[in-house]
């Protein structure tokens, strides 16, 4: 009787070890996200499932290009997946289909179309972010007023690896 005791003192030992491991990991290290619309086509598509890191940005900032993770400014319980276009102190505008950061021309070889319509001039303030969706004629981001500039502690993690579906398997750099 004591063998049946102590075996099932061990498993539950092992369990809730297990258990207290991976919320440490899905807290503060990794998660995975599913991502809803086609914001981000033709990079991420509908219902694909991405890794985030949460730990990158713990010790490094936002970066250009960096598809992000973030708590929409406009509803916190809503996750948004976008790409960082600005940071801290650039300008943004985009004039004739064609996104200039810091006063040069972007090429952006992960769009699929010109971008409909300009934006004026915006400089983005400090520890913020500005974001779009690769896919921008049909994406809410830091050109809609109701996300604008995205703080940088809204931000989650960095989409790191698409996983779902496997044949589309992509790291992101």
């Amino acid at each position: 009787m004591k063998d049946i005791k102590s075996e099932i003192k061990e498993w539950i030992q092992v369990i809730l070890i297990a258990v207290v491991v991976s919320m440490f990991i899905r807290i503060f290290l990794f998660e995975t996200t599913l991502v809803y619309g086609k914001s981000m086509s033709s990079t991420l598509h509908h219902r694909d499932r991405v890794i985030i890191n949460k730990l990158v940005y713990r010790f490094y900032s936002p970066d250009r290009g960096d598809i992000v993770v973030f708590k929409n400014p406009d509803n916190m319980k809503e996750n948004y997946v976008k790409r960082v276009i600005g940071i801290p102190g650039d300008t943004i505008e985009i004039i004739d289909e064609k996104l200039y950061v810091n006063d040069k021309l972007v090429e952006e070889p992960y769009i699929s179309e010109p971008t409909i319509g300009d934006f004026p001039k915006v400089t983005v303030p400090p520890d913020t972010i500005f974001v779009m969706g690769d896919n921008r004629n049909h994406s809410q981001d830091s050109r809609n007023p109701l996300v604008g500039f995205v703080p940088i502690d809204n931000v989650i993690g960095k989409a790191q690896l698409r996983i779902w579906p496997l044949e589309d398997l992509t790291y992101f750099k």
